[in-house]
């Protein structure tokens, strides 16, 4: 029972985390007022959030589920998903410092500004697409290391 309350919180975990980022994408559009950059900012805030859960109960899960550790410590998509995921969380750090000087300087950001914190989000949702390729191919039994 512990291994599918594991999954199951991973999974809706993972799924809240994606549309939080598309939220946040959404929200961000030329012409934002201070409003929105308040209301960006406590989205992503939230991000955050789920991002530490989604660690905490995937690594319980690595740790204490069905499969255990030993299975996920020696395949390489178990790695790559954690490096992806790892690597989607240094993107996310300039758009959160950019919501948090936006929001000090009690104005709205310029177009150039919002088109470049757009990138990132992009970005961050192409790599999110790896994840479950790489779980996918986790749970079959691929990518064994030695």
């Amino acid at each position: 029972m512990l291994d599918l309350c594991l999954a199951v919180g991973h999974h809706l975990l993972i799924f809240a985390l994606f549309g939080v980022l598309v939220a946040e994408l959404i929200l961000l559009h030329a012409g934002v007022d201070q409003r929105a950059v308040e209301r960006i900012g406590a989205i992503d805030a939230f991000y955050g959030a789920l991002a530490g859960l989604i660690i905490v109960v995937g690594f319980s899960r690595a740790i204490f589920a069905a499969k255990g550790w030993d299975y996920y410590a020696h395949n390489f998509f178990f790695w790559a998903k954690i490096a992806t995921f790892a690597l989607i969380g240094l993107l996310s750090i300039p758009p959160t410092l950019a919501y948090i000087r936006w929001r000090r300087a009690g104005a709205p950001p310029n177009g150039e500004q919002i088109g470049a914190m757009r990138r990132y989000l992009w970005i961050e949702i192409a790599l999110f697409a790896l994840l479950p390729i790489f779980a996918a191919a986790m749970a079959r039994g691929y990518g064994e290391i030695g």
